[in-house]
């Protein structure tokens, strides 16, 4: 093999974003499916209306055809985009291979590329509003104008990544003020946005990220907040074109943290900015993966102070209250305050190192989404649990389901078979059937009743006195007072939940409560709720406007075969709510929730949003 051979063919990773209207997703999706298959890339392809937002890893000559086959599609949509290809090892860590998708290859169509909040916007940015492109020489330039002359206090450097990310490596130039917004999430920063709008108001702000893609958007955002906000620049390209150009780092100090296999990418300068959680040594490696329990984001924990049995807790969570001390383990009937090979006397007063016992295979527990369940009518907590057993295995590793039963017990009610005809004009005189044996039933409940119930429940069953009617769910309004209440309790019992999924009746409960959620504000908080099969009810509760609560609607589409509930119903329930922060998912699959591909894969993006 040739030495240009070889070199060709050594290991790469390749990462670029577009703007721009995709005139067919379907289109989009089969050709990368088709050519990233064929020459064997690995990675995550987002495609949205919008654009792509790309970054896979692959043999160089391989990443260099992707390259030359991108830029020949839709008539040269993709000719000015900015690829970056960097030659690097091939992913040895499973565990962080495994964690930044380079273990597959990840194709999916999303609403946005990056979600810039998890909360309705007043009003969505334009990107084509964003901030004005600056190439690095020109960054580096007016930095470097500022630092060599005196103190520009028109001047910002404003940093769009997360906590974690600034931790190894930023921006710091003498006379130049740099805002890190230090957010968990990029959803974060526009309300880190807001609430230093009055700081940012007539400066001069010069934006960065690791590739562009968040400035792009984040940038537009500030924009649009109008007079005082017209000087708005984003580094072209982001960190990684900045140090291309400038290898001793220029006035980049650290690692520019990367959202693949290679995790960090350094400069000639060797210093490390960053420090251990625990000892604040200077450390920079998240090649261990630790992460807070609560949050879930990454932590630096050096070799020394890592512990399989131990839980951190972030700067953060530590700033909400959240930090906790060593717990006390009982063994034998015997008080242990400490770990095998541990002595929590070694470690400082502001520690946040905690005991935890392993459970099953997965010593390091991690923090997952709390969902309340609410089951449909003639349902119970048992029941429903059954049915969506699929789709909680599935969504095991990000969240934990807590079912309860509503608290309207219902009457047992059977129908007996229509008399049979025995010749034209004569009815059989048999005997009515008698009712089903009780002794086995499961108790049922409901979160709404019709008007005219009567409360009776329990243990005699009763003939329906009439056939069962499929718009019945449109009658059965009564009760909501009792049902609120009856939440209100499990809350306060049983919470915090950060989202509650409903199932045909118990998602019209689970709409109610968001149309409510700020008058229930303290007594049921949460971030998001699931709609599965739902509908409106007609009652005044409904009628607040748009609600402006994160939402995802999972029904039948036309041909869905879902016989209780209409898809023109569960359509109609979805236009109440803003769709700045509302997904829909409709299938083909009747009155359940679906769990196969690609409906879980979208079920995963949304609460991806809140881990």
């Amino acid at each position: 093999m040739s030495p240009e051979k070889e070199e060709t063919d050594e290991y790469g990773v390749l990462l670029y974003y577009n703007y721009a209207d995709i005139p067919d997703l379907n289109d989009m999706v089969t050709f990368y499916n088709s050519n990233c298959s064929s020459l064997g890339l690995l990675g995550r392809v987002r495609i949205s209306p919008h654009g792509v937002n790309v970054t896979v890893g692959g043999k160089l000559s391989c990443l260099e055809s992707h390259i030359d086959a991108v830029k020949s599609i839709h008539n040269g949509l993709f000719q000015s985009t900015d690829f970056k290809l960097a030659p690097c090892h091939q992913p040895l860590n499973d565990q962080v291979a495994q964690e930044s998708g380079f273990t597959s290859l990840s194709i999916r169509i999303v609403k946005e590329l990056v979600t810039l909040s998890s909360r309705p916007l007043l009003k969505s940015p334009e990107i084509s509003n964003a901030g004005k492109h600056l190439s690095a020489a020109e960054f580096h330039s007016s930095l470097h104008k500022v630092d060599k002359e005196s103190p520009e206090n028109s001047l910002v450097l404003l940093d769009a990544r997360n906590l974690y990310e600034t931790r190894i490596g930023k921006f710091d130039v003498p006379n130049v003020e740099t805002l890190d917004p230090q957010v968990r999430q990029y959803s974060d920063l526009s309300s880190w946005i807001d609430d230093k709008i009055d700081q940012l108001k007539g400066k001069n702000i010069l934006m960065y990220c690791t590739g562009g893609i968040r400035c792009e958007m984040a940038s537009a955002y500030i924009k649009s907040k109008g007079a005082g906000f017209e000087n708005v620049f984003q580094l072209y390209g982001g960190i990684q074109r900045y140090l291309e150009q400038f290898p001793d780092g220029g006035f980049f100090k650290g690692k520019n943290f990367v959202f693949d296999h290679r995790i960090s990418v350094g400069s000639s300068d060797a210093n490390i900015i960053g420090t251990c959680l625990i000892c604040h040594c200077s450390f920079d490696d998240y090649s261990s993966r630790c992460r807070c329990t609560h949050c879930r984001m990454l932590v630096l924990v050096c070799h020394s102070c890592q512990n399989e049995a131990a839980l951190y807790v972030c700067e953060l969570c530590q700033k909400q209250g959240k930090a906790v001390r060593p717990m006390q383990l009982i063994e034998n009937g015997e008080s242990k305050t400490s770990l095998p090979g541990v002595d929590f006397q070694d470690f400082s007063s502001d520690t946040i190192l905690l005991p935890q016992m392993p459970r099953g295979d997965d010593v390091k527990t991690s923090r997952k989404l709390r969902i309340l369940c609410l089951h449909g009518f003639r349902q119970n907590a048992s029941s429903f649990k059954g049915r969506t057993a699929s789709l909680t295995k599935k969504l095991k590793k990000i969240a934990e389901f807590v079912f309860i039963d509503a608290p309207h017990e219902l009457p047992f009610i059977y129908q007996t078979p229509t008399p049979v005809p025995q010749s034209s004009c004569v009815l059989s005189s048999s005997p009515p059937s008698p009712p089903p044996p009780s002794e086995n039933c499961r108790k049922k409940f409901a979160w709404f009743v019709a008007p005219n119930f009567d409360g009776g429940c329990g243990v005699d069953w009763k003939v329906t006195d009439s056939p069962f009617d499929p718009l019945q769910y449109q009658h059965q309004t009564d009760g909501y007072a009792i049902s609120i209440s009856h939440l209100e309790t499990v809350f306060s019992q049983q919470g915090p939940f950060d989202g509650i999924l409903g199932f045909s009746q118990g998602a019209a409960m689970t709409a109610l409560i968001s149309a409510q959620q700020e008058k229930l504000k303290g007594k049921m908080d949460f971030k998001f709720v699931i709609l599965c099969s739902g509908f409106a009810l007609n009652v005044k509760e409904m009628e607040c406007g748009f609600i402006k609560c994160p939402s995802l609607h999972i029904f039948g589409n036309e041909h869905g075969k879902d016989r209780q509930i209409d898809n023109q119903a569960s359509k109609e329930l979805a236009s109440r709510y803003d769709g700045g922060c509302s997904v829909i998912v409709e299938h083909d699959c009747g009155h359940i929730i679906p769990t196969r591909s690609p409906y879980i894969d979208e079920i995963k993006d949304f609460l991806g949003r809140f881990l």
